[in-house]
């Protein structure tokens, strides 16, 4: 291919001829290229004094978030002991037989007086994506909106409080009970503690659950020196299954907070019975406001 033909596909019609360049013999040295100086370094940026790397060790600790611990088994586990004292689960799988959860659990989605309750935060009403109702002698706040005292007690509801106080011993007796009604993966509840001041110091909760499995976890308060900082605290996951039981006793409510997160993929119906001990309002403490013993943030 002639010099022209190459310039017209490579450049273009419009391509400037490239002057020739004359021949050199082979192992010769070109006299017109341009010489080097090769003891200079200053096009590469480098001094004639060339120091050693030295390398600092870092200033600031690396923290390391501890491992989220998995509670499957049944039994009482002790999650911490501090700062309000000791905090500590107890599990049961399968406090229910299936046959006997089965019946129960469609029993209660027909029957209960399920309804969506709204919560006000900021002065800004909120539906919470879940169904509740409550049983008690007492009316029941939190999140500023309050649920009116019923003693219209579902006689299986009675039987099953029975139940779950001789599992948990030491004279347990409980007075309420809140349900929730998860409809599906995308009904949750967030981060909270059960410490509302009508519950008292150290509340025992003792929460039922019926239907689908859901994960329950739990982190621990993070310390007053981390500002409200939840990235290096303790976690807990519980999962909960049909027909099983889960006591939160001792400082947990105090220590710790807990929630039942949106799932992105199907989950079906699962109801919770939380049963609890109420008392009138302490002398004043508004409806609703929290008991704290340690002074952690809410």
């Amino acid at each position: 291919m002639s010099d022209k033909r190459q310039r017209a596909r490579v450049q273009g019609s419009w391509a400037k001829q490239v002057p020739k360049q004359p021949r050199v013999a082979a192992g010769a040295v070109p006299n017109n290229l341009p010489t080097r100086n090769v003891n200079s370094t200053a096009s590469w940026g480098i001094g004639s004094e060339q120091k050693a790397f030295d390398f600092q060790q870092p200033t600031e600790t690396v923290r390391k978030a501890p491992a989220e611990k998995l509670i499957e088994l049944a039994g009482d586990h002790v999650i911490s002991n501090g700062p309000s004292g000791v905090s500590r689960l107890c599990l049961v799988p399968w406090f229910l037989e299936q046959k006997e959860a089965d019946w129960i659990f469609s029993k209660l989605l027909e029957e209960l007086p399920w309804s969506q309750k709204t919560n006000y935060r900021q002065g800004d009403g909120y539906e919470e994506p879940r169904l509740t109702c409550w049983f008690g002698e007492l009316p029941y706040t939190y999140a500023n909106s309050t649920m009116a005292a019923n003693t219209q007690w579902n006689p299986l509801l009675l039987s099953l409080r029975e139940k779950v106080q001789e599992a948990c011993g030491d004279g347990s007796s409980f007075n309420s009970l809140l349900c929730n009604l998860y409809r599906d993966g995308k009904d949750s509840i967030g981060w909270h503690s059960d410490d509302e001041a009508s519950l008292g110091p150290a509340p025992t909760i003792a929460s039922l659950s019926l239907g689908d499995t859901r994960l329950f976890s739990l982190r621990k308060q993070p310390p007053p020196e981390e500002n409200g900082d939840y990235t290096y605290v303790e976690r807990v996951r519980v999962p909960l299954g049909h027909g099983s039981l889960l006591v939160m006793d001792g400082a947990t409510q105090d220590d710790w907070q807990h929630q039942v997160a949106k799932e992105y993929h199907d989950r079906g119906p699962r109801i919770n019975l939380t049963f609890r001990t109420i008392y009138p309002e302490p002398r004043g403490h508004r409806p609703g406001s929290k008991l704290r013993v340690t002074g952690h943030p809410s």
